[in-house]
């Protein structure tokens, strides 16, 4: 998430770290390095302006020049403007009215729109909620089925919309089956197009009308930088956005949507997708995301994941044998289990201060599917004794006993014992961060 700017900003505050005293001068320069990097990450031009005629303003102030530590001072304000323009407080739904509660999900073709319907009822279920998915978007049928087979992995109740049907009178149905059936929020999945144009609005305002949403949420790809702003601009003006969802946040996004979309048009992000699976959607948390960006960590929403992700038992007990030094690979094994629960490892990492900086060059720590199986039948052919101390007790030919039981060949035998090694130094880190490992449910 926001990989090349986080890495750029760490490098330009480092150098400002690195320098004896504060002064104008090197806070032009490096305001002028943060100019450019806000620009290359697609930031509006306007915005990027803005943020750092306030961000000079206070640091030529006497919070900054007359500190103990002026650097950081630099950097605390940095993140505190930055924390302004993603919207300052987070925005929850607002799903206070008379059930069923109306919510419009609003965007165009390609954004993510009907997967982050099937995402949303899986999040207000677990919220206590019971969703009712609505398909209207008869432009593509495909969209209605689409809808239909999330809501069975999901089971989650979906109207059964036919493609023939008029969206307005399908939201007049689906309010009705949704009383009778006792949902309280209705999830309307509406048509997109593959660009702004009228006959879409003019669709999407006689929904409104209908529907009379609590919420009408554009769903916005962050990948699409500035062009996401347009997008969002056009929406807003002809409907009356009240939230936003940025979608693919775990891609190559810059970072250009996320931190100008607030600024232009007033409306607040609420939620964000980050990654393909169901649960793969969070509130937005605007203080946690500058922390993020500025690689200074988001241990609360760490926690949280972890919270829900960790089995207690097997935690405490993979914690004593941490505490022990006994972290073997069935350990590692478990544990990347449990992690993967979580999300990828290179996003979890970005949520320890300082983490992402000190890993930089460590990559593939979080396998996919197929290589957390061929990890498995790996660990499976080693006798007790290898599991328990892969560095020192393999060698050469037991590498090649393991790769032919496991039916692999030895460079993945070499691959996992170097995967094991990151992982025990992850481990030892997180120890020794104040409490961490307590903090994320592994320890006492």
């Amino acid at each position: 998430m926001f990989e090349s700017l986080t890495e750029k900003l760490t490098e330009t505050f480092k150098k400002l770290r690195g320098q004896g005293r504060i002064t104008e001068r090197n806070i032009d320069d490096t305001l002028k390095e943060v100019r450019a990097h806000f620009l290359e990450a697609d930031v509006n031009y306007k915005v990027t302006k803005d943020f750092i005629v306030a961000v000079k303003a206070r640091a030529l102030g006497a919070e900054v020049m007359q500190s103990l530590n002026p650097g950081q001072q630099f950097v605390k304000i940095v993140h505190q403007e930055m924390v302004r323009l993603l919207g300052e407080e987070a925005a929850p739904l607002n799903l206070a009215a008379a059930p069923p509660a109306a919510v419009m999900l609003v965007g165009l073709q390609g954004s993510g729109k009907t997967t982050t319907a099937g995402k949303l009822a899986l999040y207000l279920r677990k919220q206590g909620r019971s969703p009712y998915l609505v398909p209207a978007d008869v432009q593509r049928p495909a969209a209605i089925d689409q809808l239909k087979i999330l809501a069975g992995q999901i089971q989650v109740p979906v109207f059964d919309t036919r493609p023939e049907q008029n969206p307005v009178e399908i939201c007049r149905e689906a309010r009705q089956a949704a009383r009778v059936q006792g949902l309280d929020t209705m999830l309307i999945d509406t048509a997109g197009r593959l660009h702004v144009d009228a006959p879409l609005m003019e669709e999407l305002k006689r929904i409104k009308a209908e529907a009379k949403p609590v919420e009408v949420l554009l769903v916005a790809d962050a990948m699409t930088g500035q062009d996401a702003v347009t997008v969002a601009e056009a929406f807003h003006q002809a409907v009356g956005l009240t939230g936003l969802i940025l979608t693919k946040l775990d891609g190559d996004a810059r970072g250009g949507a996320a931190l100008s979309i607030k600024s232009v048009t007033g409306t607040p992000i609420k939620l964000v997708g980050l990654g393909e699976k169901l649960e793969a959607i969070e509130p937005f948390y605007p203080e946690r995301m500058a922390s993020r960006i500025l690689d200074m960590g988001d241990i609360l929403t760490l926690i949280e994941k972890a919270q829900e992700s960790f089995d207690e038992k097997q935690a405490r007990e993979m914690e004593k044998r941490l505490r022990r030094s006994e972290f073997t690979l069935d350990d590692f094994r478990t544990a990347l289990k449990q992690m993967r629960k979580m999300g990828p490892l290179e996003d979890l990492v970005g949520m320890i201060p300082g983490m992402k900086a000190q890993l930089r060059g460590v990559k593939n720590l979080a396998p996919a599917e197929a290589e957390l199986k061929k990890i498995e039948a790996i660990i499976c052919s080693m006798t007790l004794k290898e599991r328990r101390d892969p560095v020192r007790v393999l060698n050469g030919s037991r590498r090649q006993r393991i790769a032919r039981g496991s039916g692999t060949a030895v460079s993945d035998v070499n691959h996992l014992v170097r995967q094991y090694q990151e992982m025990c130094k992850l481990m030892k880190r997180m120890k020794s961060g104040g409490g961490m490992l307590r903090a994320l449910g592994l320890g006492s």
